[in-house]
C-alpha cells in the first residue's frame, strides 16, 4: 500500500532529469582524504535520492562542533527558468518555522515573562473557558487537546469561509477540544496561533518583529524572513509537489496566514539556518541551560513520552538522540546535541521527504549511528548494484553490502517506496523483486504484503496477487484496499 503525499494549499501539517550539482562543496574537507572521499560519497548519495525522489533542488549544511564542515548546492531552484540552486537560493521551511517559536518562548521564559508550566488564559484574555487551562508546554507539544483551526483533510482553515483569517479564527473557538489537556498528542496549528499571541503580548511586538530582531539579526541571517506565494521573496526557490503517479510537476501557491506564522512561513537557506544553529548552541540567542531545557523530552499525563519537546519533534534512539525541525515533507534540519553534529537539508519538493536522509548524512560523522540507521545508505547502494548486475538475488546483494560497510537493513518504507518507484516506471519485474526482498526481510509486514500483491497484479500473476493481499489482511484485518482488491480480482 503506497503512501502519497496530497497537495494542498497550505502545506502546514505536513518527469525531468536533474541537472547536476551547481556548485562544488564550498567547506574545506574537515580532515584530509577520508573528508573528501566521505563528502563524495554523500554528495553522490544525495544525487541519488534526489534522482529517486525527484526533488528538483536540494541544499545541504552539516555543522560540525560548531563549525561548519560541509556546504553543497543540487539541481535547480526554478524549473520554469532553469535556475541553478546557490547558496543564495531560498526554501520554504514551512512547519520547521515551529523551532523558532520554541526558541522564541524560551527566549521570554529566560527573561522571566513566561511560565511554562502556565496556563494561557494567564497571558491571554477572551478565550473559551475550556481552553484556558491549557498550559505553555502544552501548546508547544501539540498536546492540548485543542480543535485545529486548520482543517487537515482540506488544508484549509476552518469555518464557512476557509480564506478569511478572523472568521476561522472565530469558527476554531466554537468547536469541542478533542482532549483533555496532556491527554494525547495531536499535531495542531491553534497551538501556534496562540504561541504567536503569547510572543506578541509578553514580548510587546508583533510576532514576525520578534523573531527578526531577536533571532534573525543576531544569528546572522540577513536574507530570512517571512513570506508566502503572495509576496516578492528575492532568490526564492519555486516550489513544486508531483502529481499522483509521479509523472509531472505542479507548483506549490504557497500561502501562509500572518496570524498562522509562529507555525510556517519562514524562507531561508541552508547557510543562514547554520548561523542560527551555531548562535543557538553557543549562547548568542539561549543560555545553555536553556537550550537544554528547550530540547528536553515531554510527556504526557500517564508518563508516556511525547513526541515533541519544545517547538521540535524529539528523536530518541538511545545514545544519537537528536531534536529536528521538519517542514512540509521538504525542509528539515536535525541537532544530535550529545554528538556536537547538526544537519540541515532543504529542498523544494513538497512530499521529497528529505528528513529521511538525515540520518544517512550524520552516518559519515558518527559511525555507531551508521550501524544503526544506515538502512537507507545500504539501500541507495543496493539500486547501484541492481542497476549494474541485474536485479536477481537481492537479498544476497544486501546481505555483501551490509558486510562490506557495516551498514543496518534497509526499512521497510525503504523498500516499499523504491518498489512503487519502479511500478511508476512501468517496471514490474524489478519492482517485484524489490517488494519481494521486503517480505523476505519483514515477513509479518502487511503493508509489505499488500505492495507485493500489487505488484503481481501489475505483472498479471493474478493467482498469487491474491495469495499476498489475503496474507496481508491476516496480518492487518483492517486493510481496506486488500479487501476491495480481492474483490476486484475474485470479479474478473
Amino acid at each position: 500500500m503506497h503512501t502519497r503525499f496530497p497537495s494542498a494549499l497550505l502545506i502546514l501539517a505536513l518527469g525531468a532529469a536533474l541537472a547536476p550539482d551547481a556548485l562544488a562543496a564550498t567547506a574545506a574537507p574537515a580532515n584530509g582524504r577520508q573528508a573528501s572521499r566521505a563528502e563524495r560519497d554523500i554528495a553522490a548519495f544525495v544525487q541519488d535520492e534526489m534522482r529517486e525522489r525527484r526533488i528538483p533542488g536540494l541544499q545541504i549544511a552539516v555543522i560540525r562542533h560548531g563549525k561548519v564542515v560541509l556546504s553543497r548546492n543540487f539541481g535547480l531552484a526554478s524549473l520554469q527558468y532553469q535556475v541553478p540552486v546557490t547558496d543564495a537560493s531560498l526554501f520554504s521551511i514551512n512547519s520547521a518555522t515551529k523551532a523558532f517559536t520554541g526558541v522564541a518562548v524560551m527566549q521570554l521564559v529566560q527573561q522571566g515573562k513566561i511560565d511554562l508550566a502556565a496556563p494561557i488564559g494567564q497571558y491571554l484574555a477572551g478565550l473559551p473557558s475550556a481552553w484556558q487551562t491549557v498550559t505553555v508546554t502544552q501548546l508547544l507539544n501539540h498536546t492540548s487537546g485543542l480543535p485545529d483551526v486548520l482543517d487537515q483533510r482540506s488544508g484549509k482553515l476552518v469555518g464557512p469561509q476557509p480564506d478569511d483569517a478572523d472568521a476561522a479564527w472565530t469558527a476554531v473557538q466554537t468547536l469541542p477540544v478533542e482532549a483533555a489537556p496532556g491527554q494525547r498528542f495531536r499535531y495542531n496549528q491553534t497551538n501556534y496561533v496562540l504561541l504567536a499571541q503569547l510572543i506578541e503580548r509578553q514580548g510587546g511586538q508583533p510576532f514576525t518583529n520578534f523573531i527578526q530582531r531577536r533571532q534573525f539579526d543576531v544569528a546572522g541571517m540577513p536574507h530570512s524572513g517571512f513570506g508566502d506565494a503572495k509576496d516578492v521573496v528575492v532568490g526564492k526557490a519555486s516550489s513544486y509537489v508531483l502529481e499522483r503517479g509521479g509523472n509531472a510537476y505542479r507548483n506549490v501557491i504557497e500561502d501562509f496566514p500572518v496570524f498562522m506564522r509562529a507555525g510556517a512561513g519562514i524562507n531561508s537557506n541552508a547557510g543562514e539556518l547554520a548561523n542560527w544553529l551555531i548562535a543557538l548552541r553557543s549562547g548568542r540567542l539561549l543560555a545553555p541551560a536553556s537550550v537544554e531545557r528547550l530540547w528536553q523530552p515531554t510527556s504526557l499525563n500517564d508518563g508516556k513520552p511525547a513526541p515533541w519537546a519544545l517547538g521540535w519533534p524529539s528523536i530518541g534512539r538511545g545514545d544519537h538522540r537528536a531534536v529536528a525541525g521538519i517542514g512540509g515533507a521538504r525542509s528539515a534540519f536535525y541537532v544530535y546535541p550529545d554528538d556536537g553534529l547538526a544537519i540541515i537539508i532543504l529542498s523544494n519538493l513538497a512530499g521529497g521527504q528529505p528528513e529521511q536522509l538525515i540520518d544517512t548524512v550524520a552516518g559519515f560523522y558518527l559511525p555507531a549511528l551508521r550501524q544503526q540507521r544506515g538502512g537507507a545508505y545500504a539501500a541507495h547502494l543496493l539500486r547501484n548494484k541492481a542497476a549494474s548486475t541485474g536485479f536477481e538475488g537481492l537479498e544476497q546483494k544486501l546481505a555483501a553490502i551490509r558486510r562490506q560497510h557495516g551498514l543496518s537493513a534497509p526499512t521497510e518504507d525503504d523498500l516499499n517506496a523504491w518498489g512503487y518507484r519502479l511500478l511508476g516506471r512501468q517496471q514490474p519485474k524489478q519492482a517485484l523483486a524489490v517488494f519481494q526482498l521486503g517480505v523476505q526481510l519483514y515477513p509479518q509486514g502487511a503493508n509489505g504484503h499488500d505492495s507485493l500483491a500489487e505488484a503481481y497484479e501489475a505483472d498479471g500473476a493474478k493467482a498469487q496477487a491474491v495469495t499476498h493481499y489475503r496474507r496481508s489482511l491476516e496480518l492487518d484485518p483492517g486493510n481496506a484496499h486488500a479487501v476491495a482488491r480481492l474483490r476486484v480480482l475474485a470479479a474478473d
